[in-house]
């Protein structure tokens, strides 16, 4: 038998491929030639030289990005099918006061099944207690109350999860596994 979990999921990166369009958007405005795979660490702006941080956060701030983005493959099917399974569900992303209106947006048109009341903006994730947060940056799952699931990603590749005992997932059928794990487990 298994129990009811609390589970903390990030957007960016994890149920989106924030990545792709934003570097893409940063090469086309300045002339750069950045792929999602250069972005080796967390600081996306070390990889587009000669630019300042606005300039490389600059799109985020568009509304045609966030229009552009879809769905990661499965994310919609299983993160429905946790809520389905009795666990409960928070989104838990981290967000600049301009963005937050659009990430909603893109929340509430791909994943419908996420109340208002389900969504937490939080740029301390450590702060929000659950038993579970699936998340790209691992500086968010450093200290939290809670398992970690590390979604692999280009910026978290050197990365050594075990140090923490976290669980390092390439997709979402292995995030809904690591959860009913957990949820056996517990």
């Amino acid at each position: 038998m298994s129990r009811s979990l609390t589970i903390l999921v990030d957007v960016d990166n994890v149920l989106e491929d924030l990545h792709t369009p934003w570097v893409a958007a940063v090469n086309k405005k300045y002339g750069t030639n950045v792929k999602p795979e250069d972005i080796t660490h967390w600081n996306i702006e070390d990889f587009f030289d000669g630019l300042s941080r606005t300039q490389v956060f600059s799109p985020l701030h568009t509304r045609e990005l966030w229009e552009s983005l879809e769905p990661l493959k499965d994310s919609q099917k299983y993160l429905k099918q946790l809520k389905d399974d009795g666990h409960k569900v928070y989104l838990l992303t981290s967000a600049h006061p301009d963005t937050i209106p659009l990430k909603i947006k893109f929340v509430q048109k791909y994943f419908p099944f996420i109340s208002f009341k389900e969504i937490i903006i939080a740029s301390k994730k450590q702060m929000v207690k659950g038993d579970v947060l699936i998340d790209d940056a691992p500086h968010n799952l450093e200290g939290g109350e809670y398992m970690g699931i590390l979604v692999d990603s280009s910026h978290n590749k050197s990365y050594d999860e075990s140090k923490y005992g976290f669980i390092r997932v390439k997709n979402w059928v292995e995030i809904y596994e690591a959860v009913c794990d957990i949820a056996r487990k517990e």
